[in-house]
């Protein structure tokens, strides 16, 4: 049987070079109608020099730098938003370089810094609106057979069926399914969703012509090793993808990827997801909004200060060890909400809704979570996130660690002052097996995207909460 490519897989390298392209026609577009929006429409004929050649150099820089990291790789199997997410901050890689060379070179004075932030925000708009355009074509394009990629699944167990499921789920990859098959002859005319298994009959490439199967996934057990084996051997002739699927679904996956290390394919089962290259877009992102997050409310701080110190002896701030990133302790700022000997008597304990040791004014900021403000210095000096689980203090990390499954796993990420448990409610004295599930739901979908929306659900749900005490 012969093979037909699509029109959309013969020209894919075409498709990657036009996205390369269209990114920089709009960071011209966009760095040119900034230029506009700063000195007037009426000024775009006559763009001074030193804005073409700062406006040509980023671009260039662009060129360089957005490729780094597969931005222009196969999007097949990914969302869309992630698609998008990446592109922005690749182009936030390569604006930054462009900003430390200009003040290298002692030339930022040279330039609007609102032509510059127009040009930031108005790239980062251009390049994720490209992608997500044909992100949607290419999903539409694929729902309806173009692009399909035959897919034929070899395994009919629990492995094989969620195979199975996830190819029909999702129809906009581009995967079609055109057959099951299983050594165990017991599974022959059992259904697979849509399919029936058939049972193997030791000539797979027969299978893949029959079939028209571009690609073979191999869905069997992790004690099948020779299996795998024997069947890649028979596969030699064939020209097909042929690609393994871990039986790893019985495991406690958190951020799971694959990576290569000296050669050989590593299956990363738990990794912390703020590594190499988000690692350093979350610092980036937590530096930058600390920083302006103090400066509009240092008033607000000062006359909190004074507060507390009127309230009580003692100083403004109390400083707490907590458990932090890769089980590292620091000190957490907090403005100081008790007397300064308050666990003098009964120790380390958790704070209840009719706590007595507080003093007035530090029940006010408990209620408004105001005293948790000065852990915006926390984030600057890189102890903390913005967004993070919450961290808790080292005895009871002692304590919990035995009592709860995978609560160490929290520490593979920064604390942060707001996170995805405190945004539905788990915060304070709730059910703490609770907030350690939706914690590891964020390490798992932790992503610049997601920390944005619950840094707005933390704003527009204000600060007070009936279990903040």
């Amino acid at each position: 049987m012969v093979k037909k490519r699509g029109v959309l897989r013969s020209h894919g390298e075409w498709i990657s070079m036009s996205v390369r392209l269209l990114d920089l026609l709009a960071l011209v577009v966009t760095g040119w109608v900034a230029y506009g929006f700063r000195f007037g429409f009426e000024s775009l004929l006559e763009m001074r020099p030193e804005y073409v050649a700062c406006l040509f150099g980023g671009v260039l820089g662009a060129a360089l730098l957005m490729p780094v990291g597969g931005l222009y790789g196969s999007w097949r199997g990914s969302s869309g938003l992630r698609v998008a997410a990446h592109a922005i901050i690749a182009w936030a890689v390569a604006f930054a370089a462009l900003l430390i060379v200009l003040w290298a070179g002692h030339w930022a004075d040279g330039f609007s810094r609102l032509w510059l932030g127009y040009w930031a925000v108005g790239g980062a708009g251009s390049v994720s609106i490209i992608r997500l355009g044909i992100y949607t074509a290419l999903a539409w394009a694929r729902r309806r057979g173009f692009n399909a990629r035959r897919v034929l699944v070899f395994g009919g167990g629990d492995l094989g069926a969620r195979v199975v499921q996830a190819i029909q789920e999702h129809e906009w990859t581009g995967f079609k399914l055109v057959g099951v098959i299983d050594d165990d002859p017991s599974k022959e005319g059992e259904r697979l969703g849509s399919v029936k298994i058939s049972t193997y009959g030791g000539e797979i490439e027969d299978v893949v012509q029959k079939t028209g199967a571009e690609e073979v996934w191999i869905a069997l057990p992790l004690r099948s090793e020779d299996r795998v084996h024997e069947l890649l051997h028979d596969l030699r002739h064939s020209i097909v993808n042929v690609r393994l699927m871990p039986d790893v679904f019985g495991l406690r996956l958190l951020n799971h990827s694959i990576t290569e290390i000296a050669g050989i394919p590593t299956i990363n089962l738990t990794e912390s997801p703020i590594s190499g290259f988000n690692g350093l877009a979350k610092a980036i992102e937590d530096r930058l909004l600390a920083v302006v997050i103090l400066v509009l409310i240092s008033p607000l701080l000062v006359v909190l200060a004074l507060g507390v110190k009127l309230s009580s002896p003692g100083p403004v701030f109390f400083r707490q060890r907590r458990v932090g990133w890769n089980g590292k302790q620091f000190d957490m700022l907090k403005l100081r909400s008790m007397p300064v000997d308050a666990e003098a008597g009964c120790g380390a304990r958790w704070a209840t809704r009719d706590d007595q040791r507080a003093t007035r004014f530090g029940s006010f900021l408990r209620r408004t979570s105001l005293d948790e403000l000065p852990q915006f210095i926390n984030v600057v000096r890189g102890e903390m996130s913005i967004v993070g689980p919450r961290p808790e203090r080292p005895v009871f990390v002692e304590q919990f660690k035995n009592e709860i499954p995978d609560y160490m796993q929290k520490h593979l990420v920064k604390a942060g002052i707001t996170g995805w448990a405190q945004v539905n409610g788990w915060r304070g004295n709730t059910d703490l097996k609770k907030r350690i599930e939706y914690d590891l739901y964020y390490i798992e979908h932790c992503s610049i995207l997601f920390d944005m929306h619950i840094i707005l659900r933390t704003v527009v749900n204000g600060f007070v909460h009936r279990n903040a005490y």
